[in-house]
């Protein structure tokens, strides 16, 4: 009997979240995809706090999902001198992907299954369910097809092991992250969506030998331990 109250009051906390973060969305909806990065750093007291209050809006991102993340990117690579700009920012995606982790650690496996079977990316993050995750979390954190908060949200229903979660989503995103911040719209022309196709293709043959030696190696040792 006191284990269905703990997991009712568990299910009335998760949907008085869920409901007041929906609520947070679609009243400031508006603001949230359009926030003035360079304002906020404009009028920050110091770089310090400047960066801090990217962070910040990295944090919101991570638990709101609307605000885009190209936009943050670029306005920070103009507030900012450039390698301020990429540090901010790498650590503004640091704790957005940390965020996501642990709101899709709180909510559970079966409620964000049903979440990303509404989105497009998120029904092939639920394709890769049943595969190696590990070998492919750094490939979905590569490719921009991938939303971050939804794969976030993915991989911290699924108790992923964080430590590693975390280098992988991190290494995955810099590129992207690096390549915004320094290029702003730029970047669109100079690295176009086909080209980045290609040399995703040509990784994957690559990662996918390495694993299968890595796998080869593996039964050989525990053979020999045996």
């Amino acid at each position: 009997m006191k284990e269905n109250k703990k997991e009712i009051i568990k299910l009335l906390l998760k949907l008085s979240v869920i409901i007041a973060i929906m609520i947070l969305a679609i009243v400031y909806y508006d603001e949230l995809t359009h926030i003035d990065v360079r304002q906020l750093v404009a009028s920050s007291s110091s770089e310090i706090t400047a960066g801090l209050s990217v962070v910040g809006v990295y944090a919101l991102k991570g638990i709101v999902f609307v605000i885009p993340a190209s936009l943050i990117y670029i306005s920070v690579g103009m507030a900012f001198s450039p390698l301020t700009a990429v540090i901010v920012n790498i650590a503004g995606i640091t704790v957005e992907v940390i965020v996501s982790y642990l709101f899709g650690l709180m909510l559970g496996g079966e409620y964000v299954e049903n979440l990303l079977k509404k989105n497009k990316g998120g029904r092939k993050l639920l394709e890769l369910k049943a595969q190696n995750r590990q070998s492919s979390i750094f490939i979905i954190r590569l490719l921009p097809v991938f939303p971050i908060d939804f794969a976030s949200l993915f991989f911290g229903s699924v108790k992923f092991s964080f430590p590693k979660y975390l280098i992988l989503s991190v290494l995955g995103i810099a590129p992207r992250v690096i390549l915004f911040t320094l290029l702003g719209d730029k970047a669109y022309d100079l690295i176009p969506m086909t080209l980045i196709i290609k040399i995703i293709i040509a990784v994957i043959p690559v990662a996918a030998i390495a694993i299968l030696a890595k796998w080869i190696y593996s039964r050989k040792k525990n053979n020999k331990e045996q």
